[in-house]
């Protein structure tokens, strides 16, 4: 392969102080791996705009490139798995933490780290779905798996209009189950219905103090806010239902009784997507992008370019940015 030049976002530091750039790099920068894939698309997730902004302590070590989603092809593979020309994408395995991330036209990566591009799935659209709706997937799997079925009651999704809630809300909708959506956004409710939730709940009334029990609402859950949103859906949810948990924007702190568990048998599952195995998680992708309609991932993002990462970082930090943020790098 020859020394090509590539653009990328590095976040560095100086005099103590994080800062982003555009910078201008050569394969001899990139870092080590077995299969050197160009980049064609990314995604902005909060993480993303934790790191790009210096907001939080998200990346381990600098410079780096951030972005914790990329896609593209391979040019060149020391790696029996994968073939120059085939099309891959990469979650999760901290890339954009711990390792260059998908904010470069160019990186190298760990084949084991790759999934193949599921047929009939785009690029752009894998990138729509990304992190966010991987652990989407991840949730649903997981409460259909501790024995939550559509029926009479429905299912709830909290922080419903983010990336990670409003693809749950579709998936949700495509098995079949009755989606209440929870949001502090009330301008999104024709947004949240397009995608399948029957009924829009404010989320102050799962954040407002109430009994250790209150009534039987919830078959189940997806909550993507924690704190005291996630001790009010738990609180609500019927007699064996199941809550998966996969997110901290609402504090990290759960103020909850044991009653749910042990009167109701209310299963707390936590969902992670960063280490997920190859089988489950080749599989997740898969229904993915089986369930998710062309249509229906077109109104789920936008696609921007490399240079408004920073710009749009600071929006998804203050809760600004609807579903999923697609960023085009190649």
């Amino acid at each position: 392969m020859t020394q090509e030049s590539f653009t990328a976002l590095v976040v560095d530091q100086r005099d103590g102080a994080q800062y982003s750039e555009i910078r201008t790099l050569t394969q001899a920068d990139l870092p080590a791996g077995d299969v050197v894939v160009r980049v064609r698309y990314s995604s902005l997730n909060y993480k993303d705009g934790l790191a790009v902004t210096g907001t939080g302590k998200v990346l381990r070590s600098f410079p780096i490139v951030p972005g914790i989603d990329l896609v593209g092809e391979v040019v060149e593979s020391a790696s029996g798995s994968y073939k120059a020309g085939d099309a891959v994408l990469l979650t999760g395995w901290g890339i954009g933490e711990r390792h260059w991330g998908g904010f470069t036209q160019l990186t190298r990566v760990r084949s084991e780290w790759l999934v193949p591009l599921p047929a009939g799935l785009s690029m752009a659209h894998s990138m729509a779905i990304g992190t966010a709706g991987f652990t989407a997937m991840l949730c649903v799997q997981a409460i259909e798996e501790a024995g939550v079925t559509a029926g009479a009651r429905e299912v709830l999704v909290t922080g419903a209009v983010g990336g990670v809630g409003s693809v749950a809300v579709a998936l949700l909708a495509k098995a079949g189950f009755k989606v209440a959506a929870a949001t502090g956004r009330p301008q999104e409710a024709e947004y949240l219905q397009s995608l399948g939730a029957q009924r829009i709940v404010d989320r102050a009334e799962l954040t407002a103090p109430g009994r250790p029990m209150e009534a039987e609402t919830w078959a189940g859950a997806v909550d993507t806010v924690g704190g005291d949103t996630l001790a009010g859906v738990l609180r609500s949810t019927a007699y064996h239902g199941a809550v998966a948990a996969c997110g901290n924007a609402g504090g990290i702190q759960l103020n909850t009784t044991v009653f749910p568990f042990i009167l109701r048998a209310v299963k707390l599952i936590g969902v992670e997507s960063v280490m997920v195995p190859f089988a489950p998680r080749q599989a997740a992708w898969a229904r993915l992008a089986h369930d998710l309609s062309p249509a229906l991932l077109d109104s789920l993002h936008q696609i921007i370019p490399l240079a408004q990462v920073p710009e749009l970082s600071k929006a998804i930090l203050a809760g600004q940015v609807r579903g999923r943020v697609v960023v085009e790098v190649g």
